[in-house]
């Protein structure tokens, strides 16, 4: 009776309550990872914010011309207490790709990450930095 209750009106609602896999089963792959870009005069800042990542589950690469961030977050959580057991376990991915525009200074790039913030600096040639 309850499987078509609402039928399509709501995502959670489009499927059997009893054929959708448990939110806990599935790898969560994050489609695009929200960044802030910003241009100064003299480089271009790319920011995003990466909670409960480690750097060593990173990767920030340039080839022929495209800035590449990549990550893949695991994380496992488990509790034993006298009257029950808890085991979680949740993983996730993400990659995202710019084009890096012919003003910057390929061999400059810079990245660093603290504090779960991941910020690239993408340096200016010289001459793109002159005033018109």
């Amino acid at each position: 009776m309850f499987e078509d209750f609402d039928r399509g009106f709501w995502p959670p609602f489009d499927q059997s309550l009893f054929t959708t896999e448990p939110l806990f089963r599935r790898e969560l792959k994050w489609e695009s990872m929200p960044v802030d870009v910003v241009e100064s005069e003299k480089a271009y800042e790319i920011t995003a914010e990466l909670p409960g990542m480690d750097e060593k589950n990173m990767e920030v690469k340039v080839v022929n011309g495209t800035l590449t961030i990549k990550g893949e977050r695991q994380e496992e959580k488990e509790e034993k207490e006298k009257d029950y057991y808890l085991r979680e376990r949740n993983f996730g991915s993400f990659e995202r790709s710019f084009t890096i525009p012919e003003s910057v200074d390929a061999d400059k790039i810079e990245a660093s990450f603290k504090k779960g913030v991941l910020a690239v600096k993408l340096p200016k040639t010289v001459e793109a930095q002159k005033p018109a």
